[in-house]
């Protein structure tokens, strides 16, 4: 984990240089994906002004329901798979074997037994969009142009402070493991978190006294506009320009990467593997006032075709990896509860889609577009209970079907955006953020 935080604290050698004509082009024009915290997201805020946020981890690559959340004890070997079942502190409801610390608290947690996944396929776009028009489609349009969750929640929440960015994403793999903002446009894209704290960081020799004298940064403004000829370009720029410096004065950046703040209790209880490492640094990014922040823990690593590929099979490659995906997220509930967020916090943790009902010759399992399992937790909403069904083989919904676009109102319901809202495309075409008739799922209102 320590080459993910490495960048995170380290001396990055393309600071900002605060005050410099490059600087304003760098970090306005340029904008840093994500940096646009919009009028219409403060506008939300205003309305809505008790801090949410979400925190959504993605398990790259098509987590196994049946042998994590949805295990079938009384199905036949090749089905229920070599692990067997254990209890949890709600009664009647089994986890898999190797999830003993979610099985403690899971009257914190809803799983979802019955997500419908078959407009996935092997990429984050659909699901982190919510959105079953938002497909891999392999002929350079992949997605549709349609943003992800995190991107909505940029545009119509905003962060929960200004002087913080909407959305991260703290990924490894970025073009593999985050879905970005599609036609809604750059200023709504997720920051790239292994970049952001070095970018922040108050570069050596400035004078922060200097630099907070209002008056002396209007000038600079009035300077630096009258080199520039396009004033819809001159807008942007002082708009993100001005946002930059307040995000560097202020330090709040810079210091919601400091983990190493944290008590060994609290790292020990996360781990130092690089889900858990980032699980605590999505923590204290929504502790700082990040909305929306997405996790991933290594690109493609639940994918278990089998023992002859990079992830291995189930017993092989899945079993030492549960353990980690358990302990990271016990911690982060309990952190959370103990902190007073958790009912203010909804956690997701999904992939793009299940795994194939029958092991195959190779000791693994497929992909598997029917359904999939998820969690949830936090967000004040109800839990404690298990929601849908699949088949005795795991292979079919059997009840409750819950689609992208019903993911996707449950998580903008939580955040106080209005489910009707729309965002408008270059075409000037009205985009409802919610497709295909989504709803809040019942089970969680």
């Amino acid at each position: 984990m320590q080459s993910f935080l490495a960048p995170l604290q380290s001396n990055s050698p393309r600071l900002l240089r605060v005050g410099s004509r490059r600087w304003f082009l760098e970090v306005g024009a340029a904008g840093l994906g994500g940096l646009a915290l919009t009028a219409a997201g403060s506008e939300q805020r205003n309305s809505n002004s008790k801090p949410k946020s979400v925190i959504l981890f993605w398990l790259s690559g098509g987590p196994s329901h049946i042998d994590m959340w949805d295990p079938k004890p009384g199905a036949p070997r090749e089905i229920r798979g070599p692990y067997g079942v254990i209890p949890t502190n709600v009664p009647g409801i089994q986890f898999g074997e190797h999830l003993p610390l979610q099985a403690s608290i899971a009257d914190k947690l809803s799983v979802i037994r019955s997500v419908d996944c078959s407009a996935s396929n092997h990429t984050p776009i659909t699901m982190q969009a919510g959105n079953p028009l938002a497909r891999r489609t392999n002929d350079g349009n992949d997605g549709g142009g349609y943003p992800s969750m995190g991107s909505v929640a940029a545009k119509f929440r905003g962060p929960n402070d200004p002087d913080m960015p909407a959305f991260v994403g703290l990924a490894n793999s970025w073009a593999s493991d985050v879905w970005e903002s599609g036609d809604m446009g750059s200023d709504f894209a997720p920051v790239k978190g292994h970049e952001l704290a070095g970018k922040f960081a108050m570069p050596k020799g400035i004078n922060v006294e200097r630099l907070q004298d209002r008056e002396q940064l209007r000038q600079q403004f009035e300077r630096f506009g009258s080199e520039i000829d396009n004033h819809r370009v001159l807008d942007r720029v002082d708009r993100h320009t001005r946002q930059a410096y307040e995000m560097v004065l202020s330090g709040k950046v810079q210091q919601a990467f400091k983990i190493d703040e944290e008590t060994d209790k609290t790292k020990g209880a996360f781990g130092k593997d690089s889900i858990g490492q980032k699980a605590l640094l999505a923590r204290r990014l929504v502790e700082a006032g990040v909305s929306f922040v997405l996790v991933s823990g290594a690109w493609g690593y639940f994918d278990h075709h089998g023992d002859n590929v990079r992830w291995g099979g189930i017993a092989k490659g899945l079993t030492p990896l549960l353990p980690r995906v358990d302990r990271t997220l016990h911690a982060l509930v309990n952190d959370l509860d103990q902190r007073g967020l958790l009912d203010s916090t909804l956690i997701l943790m999904m992939g793009e889609f299940g795994r194939s009902p029958v092991i195959n010759k190779e000791a693994g399992r497929d992909h598997w577009t029917s359904v999939m399992s998820m969690v949830v937790a936090g967000g004040g909403l109800p839990h404690g209970q298990v929601i849908g069904s699949t088949g005795s083989r795991g292979g079919e919904i059997a009840s409750s079907p819950v689609r992208p676009q019903d993911l996707a109102a449950t998580t903008f319901r939580h955040l106080g955006i209005d489910l009707n809202a729309h965002w408008v495309n270059s075409g000037g075409r009205p985009i409802p953020i919610i497709q295909e008739g989504g709803r809040p799922i019942p089970e969680l209102l």
